[in-house]
């Protein structure tokens, strides 16, 4: 499936007990072991979904026969879905004919299905042994009808119904779902213990209790229970009458309803785990294609003691699986050969055809002549339908009954037919093929279930909403409904690769141990297998048509990689295997390459996967170079618009500075207020770096700047902003305040003929302090008394001045060195706002005054003390000094 993607089945056959449930549980296991080897968990859960039905439709659906203890009473086809990758993803299970014939009765030595004896062992708290308070399946006339109901030592229903139990909850039933299906089983075996009898021209159920047992099972009423076991509603035009069974209708009543509930409840369970197992949202688009694998595990060839309905339905399935294993194998194989131009000597091979016909062909076949007789009007019974047979089939060869050969005396009179199968001769018995065809149920017994207030009963019985007065189509029987699911197999297996598992059983004892050669010489010779020995033998184990051929191995030869260029396909297949030294192993046809032994495919198959590791490694190479090329294109790509997009930014940014900055001429403050926009992010390196590279590159900006703030200024403000310059510049970064950001008023006393005048305070011998002022003019520095009227105590020159001292801290103290070493000592306080410090000003002042003629001769620092020192002339007269003392 995996190699060629095409979708298989696989048809286990062989007569019952040969093993065929057994093999397609270890085809389960084997795909359940080798599938998701990444564990995915989705992919577990469905593997354990299919294989956990097995388990409930073995329970549900086997039973014991004198030839097998786990004997498949049902047909089953399970298709599993599986993904690109081979893991399984769901799957769908259809079943056919379910011997329900078996819930009322079972040949002597048999048992009923395994369902029944598990929850009468089992279920010691169910709703049945609730009810009974009994624990044995012998308790129900259909379960123990001549003392069979025994457990076998081959079967532990105790362990068997826990595994079953268990693997219903693990495919999703729910707890309400699992009591409805005991109390269906517990409702099966009451009805079999329900006997009637006749009072009068009345009809009575002898055993009225289990009535009221039955009604609360099925959860409606006794009533209307016991109204549908002994009544039946019949309506006329617009006229319902309830028509009275009799004894023998209400018992076959009580039987139909038996194993119409028990099949019912049999295919709702197959529903809910299709439910469970079918694929959900797959799309082969998004998902890749969908592929299959189709198993079948049906009922093998059965020739009982007593054959009936139920075994003549098998055997004509068996009829059709074997033809279509000689369609496929066997005829078309060989036709092949011929139509291919192969050479091939033609091998005889029983056709089974015949048979098929015999019972399926329209008008004349076996099914038909059963119809027919089902729909006559009036009393039919089965010696008429065994009549009928002998008038239509009287000249067929697999045919005969007592009538038509008189003096085969292993035939009954009026009641058993012959028919020669692949498998050998079966006798059927005539009897209940009438009443089995029909499959009589009563629309009372679908109504009364409908109307159940038990959910799940509802379901299994929808048609049970209909009208009494609505009238529906005839139903098809059972048999015309048993063929067309037949046909509608075969077809599906046809379009599939078909595989075939061949069971064979050993011995008719059930022995491991015993193998009857005669007995196995048999089934290998109706299966047809000598005649597929030497089909295979002589045929060719593997074809295929040259293109795909040529598809799957050109990778092999240096002449069909990766393309040929030979006049034909046929031609480059021909190369490829003479290279490889096959030739003597292969046959050519017209359209197909026909291999002989598997050995030589195997030895292909090798080589392939030897070369596609070499391939996958160069297209590893080839891809990782493009995936490169397309990664450098991108990032080339990607450099080339970064860069045309920092372009666009800085020019964005720069038209956004000029129209920020166009008017800062005429503004008041000369743009001062005015904000640099915030700059791209190419650019923030470069806003970092532009005020160094303002003042490197560009001084003359700050002149222009200066200028354009002091051109209107008048000759006063303008002395300000010089002494305000030379104290930024004498005592820069030494003291913590210099006073630059407020008005520099220089007269504080408002004495007149200007000056700059300020009060202190000094220290006098006395060590007491006393206010004084000081006035500095251009050529002195006073020391005044303000309480004498601002009077002159004492007049330096300041050409007799060297220097001042000024502390680094908050203080005001000053000192002024002269050149007697008669330094004066002061204060400086008042006439300012508190925090203000003035010593900028008197420094600014100073500096001012003999800036045009005094240059600063250094600036040292002693103890935590500045001192200023400075050399020039005034007025003609030179003076220097150096700093005084602390």
């Amino acid at each position: 499936m995996k190699r060629r993607n095409k979708d298989t089945c696989i048809v286990i056959s062989g007569e019952s007990g040969a093993g065929k449930t057994e093999a397609s549980k270890y085809i389960m296991q084997y795909i359940a072991a080798i599938t998701n080897p990444g564990q995915r968990a989705e992919v577990e859960r469905v593997k354990n979904m299919l294989l956990k039905s097995n388990c409930v439709l073995e329970a549900f659906g086997n039973a014991k026969t004198n030839r097998n203890d786990n004997s498949s009473r049902f047909g089953k086809y399970m298709d599993i879905n599986f993904d690109f990758k081979g893991d399984p993803i769901g799957g769908h299970i259809n079943n056919y004919l379910l011997e329900k014939s078996r819930v009322i009765f079972q040949q002597e030595g048999e048992r009923s299905f395994h369902s029944f004896y598990q929850v009468c062992v089992c279920v010691c708290v169910s709703v049945y042994v609730c009810v009974t308070r009994q624990t044995d399946a012998t308790i129900s006339w259909y379960t123990d009808q001549m003392g069979r109901g025994s457990v076998t030592s081959s079967i532990d229903d105790g362990a068997d119904f826990k595994a079953v139990a268990d693997a219903m909850k693990v495919i999703g039933f729910t707890a309400d779902e699992l009591q409805t299906v005991y109390k269906v089983l517990a409702t099966i075996l009451h009805l079999g213990n329900l006997t009637f009898g006749v009072d009068g021209d009345t009809t009575l159920i002898e055993n009225s209790k289990v009535v009221a047992v039955i009604g609360d099972l099925l959860a409606t009423k006794e009533e209307n229970v016991e109204k549908a076991l002994l009544y039946r509603t019949v309506a006329t035009g617009r006229d319902v009458i309830d028509k009275q069974h009799t004894a023998q209708e209400a018992s076959y009543g009580r039987d139909a309803l038996a194993k119409a509930m028990y099949e019912r409840m049999f295919c709702w369970i197959v529903g809910r785990i299709n439910d469970v197992i079918e694929v959900k949202n797959y799309d082969a688009k998004v998902h890749g294609k969908n592929t299959v694998i189709g198993v079948l595990d049906i009922y093998g060839f059965e020739i009982f003691q007593n054959n009936s309905f139920e075994q003549f339905c098998i055997n004509y399935c068996n009829e059709k699986l074997q033809q279509l294993f000689i369609q496929l194998v066997l005829r078309q194989e060989q036709e092949e050969y011929q139509r291919e131009g192969i050479p091939w000597k033609h091998i005889d091979f029983f056709n089974n055809q015949i048979i098929v016909d015999l019972v399926e062909l329209q008008h004349k076949g076996i099914f038909s002549v059963l119809d027919e007789a089902c729909m006559n009007v009036g009393k039919v019974t089965d010696k008429v339908f065994l009549q009928g047979l002998n008038s239509k089939l009287v000249n067929h060869a697999h045919y005969t009954s007592r009538k038509l050969s008189p003096t085969d005396k292993s035939l009954e009179f009026d009641r058993d037919f012959r028919v020669r199968h692949y498998a050998g001769n079966v006798v059927y018995s005539v009897v209940g093929f009438i009443d089995k065809n029909k499959d009589t149920l009563f629309q009372d017994f679908k109504r009364l279930l409908y109307n159940s207030s038990n959910p799940v009963l509802k379901v299994m019985w929808p048609e049970g909403k209909l009208r009494i007065t609505e009238v529906t189509k005839r139903p098809l029987t059972a048999a015309t409904l048993f063929k067309n699911s037949m046909i509608a197999l075969v077809e599906n297996l046809a379009c599939k690769e078909p595989y075939y598992v061949r069971c064979i059983k050993p011995n008719d004892v059930k022995s491991p141990l015993l193998f009857e050669h005669e007995r196995c010489r048999h089934q290998v010779e109706y299966l047809g297998l000598l005649e597929n020995v030497r089909v295979r033998r002589a045929g060719f184990a593997n074809r295929q048509e040259y293109p795909r051929f040529l598809q799957r191995y050109k990778m092999i030869s240096e002449f069909t990689w990766p393309n040929h260029d030979l006049p034909s396909e046929k031609e480059a297949v021909k190369k490829l295997l003479q290279g490889c030294g096959f030739e003597q192993d292969v046959a050519y046809g017209k359209t197909k390459v026909f291999i002989r032994t598997p050995r030589t495919l195997f030895c292909l198959e090798e080589q392939r996967t030897e070369m596609v590791g070499r391939i996958v490694l160069f297209l590893q190479k080839v891809w990782r170079g493009t995936i490169a090329r397309m990664r450098y294109r991108r990032m080339r790509a990607a450099v080339v618009i970064l860069r045309a997009y920092r372009r666009f930014k800085v020019k964005s940014y720069i038209k956004d500075v000029n129209h920020k900055f166009k008017n800062v001429r005429s503004m008041k403050d000369h743009g001062k207020h005015v904000k640099w926009p915030t700059p791209p992010k190419v650019l923030r390196r470069v806003d970092i770096l532009a005020p160094l590279l303002f003042l490197w590159v560009f001084p003359c900006c700050f002149r222009w700047w200066a200028w354009m703030l002091i051109k209107d200024m008048t000759p006063e403000e303008k002395l300000r902003i010089r002494a305000k310059g030379a104290t930024l510049e004498a005592l820069k970064d030494q003291r913590p305040d210099l006073g630059l950001q407020r008005t520099w008023e220089g007269n504080y006393l408002l004495l007149k003929g200007g000056g700059y005048t300020f009060c202190v305070s000094q220290i006098n011998r006395f060590h007491k302090a006393e206010d004084r002022a000081v006035l500095i003019t251009d050529r002195h520095l006073y020391k005044m008394d303000p309480q004498k009227q601002y009077k002159p105590m004492k007049s330096i020159p300041l050409y007799n001045v060297t220097g001042i001292s000024v502390s680094p801290g908050k203080d005001q103290l000053v000192v002024f060195h002269t050149k007697d070493s008669r330094d004066l000592v002061v204060c400086l306080k008042g006439m300012v706002p508190a925090g203000d410090s003035r010593i900028g000003e008197l420094v600014g002042t100073l500096l001012r005054s003999h800036r045009t003629s005094t240059a600063i001769q250094n600036l040292s620092s002693t103890g935590g003390w500045w001192h200023l020192n400075w050399e020039g002339r005034a007025r003609g007269n030179g003076w220097s000094g150096i700093g005084g003392t602390k």
